[in-house]
């Protein structure tokens, strides 16, 4: 492995250094992003604390506080040379930051509800997002009235040989987030029935929204 001192006079021009060939190709491009105008200008006296505390905050960890100016002077090059290697980290930390997290499309369905006879003005769509714990459900309704004193609206997801999985119970709209442990790929119908609480807990059968998932993307 090429040592730090090696990386770092190779990176400031000096391509004698002895550096490993599966470490020379990264080194190269650091170079080009060094050989940027906009790299060797002097940044200002409070950037270096923000970009320490964002790559503290990025890790986890609790950022120190500023140490106190050194008498010492060091040499241009390597200060600035430092200076590219903490934004090249904040760079990489943010681009995992937003693979990992939301920067990358997640799968993702839609449904339009409509109001069945016993609520024939309500209507309402639903958003179904894939995640880690489970597929999120973003519903949105109107026309629906509060149900409270043991009566409730509960929503299913339903497959064609027509089995309901509960996804969730709620009192009123307009928004209601919801969860579901099956996919909508496999339960491709959502209904929302109005449920009485002490009776059984399998679905009453008065739907007042239902609607297909719609599985194109």
């Amino acid at each position: 492995m090429t040592s730090d001192d090696d990386s770092i006079a190779y990176l400031a021009g000096d391509t004698g250094r002895s550096v490993e060939p599966g470490d020379r190709a990264e080194l190269d491009r650091l170079r080009a992003l060094l050989a940027d105008p906009a790299a060797w200008e002097k940044p200002p006296p409070a950037l270096e604390n923000r970009v320490l505390a964002a790559i503290a905050v990025a890790s986890g960890a609790h950022p120190s506080p500023a140490p106190r100016a050194r008498s010492r002077r060091f040499r241009p090059g390597l200060v600035y040379t430092a200076f590219a290697f903490a934004a090249a980290a904040v760079v990489a930390v943010i681009v995992t930051v937003t693979v990992g997290g939301t920067g990358v499309s997640s799968t993702q369905f839609k449904a339009a509800l409509a109001g069945t006879a016993l609520a024939p003005a309500a209507s309402g769509s639903a958003t179904l997002t894939k995640t880690t714990p489970g597929w999120r459900i973003e519903l949105h309704i109107t026309g629906l009235p509060r149900r409270d004193d043991g009566r409730y609206y509960e929503a299913w997801l339903k497959n064609a040989a027509g089995i309901l999985v509960p996804i969730g119970t709620f009192n009123q709209g307009p928004s209601v987030t919801l969860w579901a442990g099956v996919p909508p790929t496999s339960f491709p119908a959502l209904t929302v029935t109005e449920q009485q609480a002490g009776r059984s807990q399998a679905s009453s059968g008065k739907r007042v929204l239902t609607g297909p998932v719609d599985l194109r993307r």
